[in-house]
């Protein structure tokens, strides 16, 4: 089944007799026995719930995965895949991601005895790589800088030493990459993002290449519980329909305001993965089939860069990504606020940068608006 077509129609099983076209909204938190000894395959929703199995299905045919976990938001996602680890335990890390992981990984990982390696490149994280390292963590392109990392070459030196490659798909979507087809073996997703497509509901998955590391992680959910509720799973169930379309349009509009801000004198760096001059423009090429909807750029000075958050107007000033509406971040207090300034500073997140999620608004207004804020 084309990809299109499984975004729209998801998982075949079906939930009722009534011929629904959507699947039902099964706010239930407990089911009943058939007899004793026996189950309809849903005893308690904290363990699953008929339209969060769905989109669990849904999102692991996607993917090409065995299976997938929805969660409550993204970083409940994140704090599941660490239950994978123990005290002892280390973690290659690139070291562009997002603010969020960031803060699990040095204020509640390592307090729980997991240690961690941050290195900006492929021969970095090989380097870093220690007999007691489990596991090597990336986000493909990075958030906020845009930097794209060869999966590939990843997952082949994680191989030569037994290590699990985690990668985060947030930015590109299984529409426009597929980690597990590249060799990783878990691939993390901030559902609120693109998969929800509307900035409406907040959720996160893991999808699972092998069918033992699908069972622990479906045994950490159960136990620590931050499963993704019924109506979230209904809305980003919703999303996916429109994924391929929604994503289509949002990267020719992204390439067009791309290309526009390169020959603003007031924008000193453009940084996304469609322009050729990108450095990571040929490997995205070889791993993926499109380049996505967002942008980082560089202004001249911090006024400008102030100027712009706060004059925009189609444009709206907020955190997140991904939805129909286009968003301007400032990573610098937002999303990686709670970064270390050296940190933050050595990965290139300085007062000066910018991070644009392209929505589905027209090329000519976002770039009418972006040029009034800045004059």
């Amino acid at each position: 089944m084309d990809f299109e077509t499984l975004c729209v129609h998801g998982s075949s099983k079906k939930y009722d007799t009534t011929g629904a076209i959507c699947v039902p909204i099964f706010t239930s938190a407990t089911f009943a026995h058939p007899s004793v000894g026996e189950s309809t395959g849903f005893d308690y929703s904290r363990t699953q719930n008929p339209t969060r199995e769905n989109l669990e299905h849904t999102v692991a045919s996607l993917e090409g995965g065995c299976g997938a976990i929805a969660f409550s938001s993204g970083m409940a996602a994140t704090s599941a895949l660490m239950e994978l680890f123990s005290i002892g335990n280390h973690v290659v890390s690139f070291d562009d991601l997002y603010g969020g992981s960031y803060r699990l990984f040095e204020q509640i990982s390592a307090k729980n005895g997991i240690s961690f390696t941050y290195a900006n490149t492929a021969e970095g994280i090989a380097a870093a790589i220690k007999p007691n390292t489990k596991a090597i963590f990336i986000e493909t392109p990075t958030n906020p800088m845009m930097q794209v990392i060869d999966i590939a070459a990843i997952t082949k030196t994680a191989q030569q030493h037994g290590l699990l490659v985690i990668v985060d798909n947030t930015f590109l979507t299984p529409y426009f990459q597929k980690p597990l087809e590249l060799g990783a073996d878990i691939v993390l997703h901030s559902g609120t993002k693109y998969l929800g497509g509307h900035n409406d509901a907040l959720a996160g998955l893991l999808v699972a290449k092998d069918p033992n590391i699908y069972e622990q992680l479906k045994t950490i959910a159960k136990t620590t519980g931050a499963i993704l509720s019924p109506f979230e799973s209904y809305l980003i169930t919703r999303g996916i329909k429109t994924l391929a379309v929604r994503l289509e349009r949002q990267q020719e509009t992204a390439k067009t305001i791309a290309n526009w801000l390169t020959e603003q004198k007031k924008i000193t760096a453009v940084h996304y993965i469609g322009l050729p001059n990108h450095a990571g423009h040929e490997i995205t090429r070889k791993q993926s089939s499109g380049y996505g909807g967002m942008i980082s750029f560089t202004v001249c000075d911090e006024k400008t860069a102030i100027k712009i958050l706060e004059q925009v107007k189609v444009i709206q000033y907020a955190e997140s990504l991904g939805g129909v509406e286009s968003l301007i971040t400032y990573p610098a207090l937002q999303t990686h606020a709670d970064m270390p300034e050296n940190e933050r500073l050595s990965r290139g997140i300085n007062e000066k940068l910018l991070r644009l999620s392209v929505g589905l608004e027209s090329a000519t207004d976002l770039i009418a608006d972006l040029k009034q804020a800045m004059e």
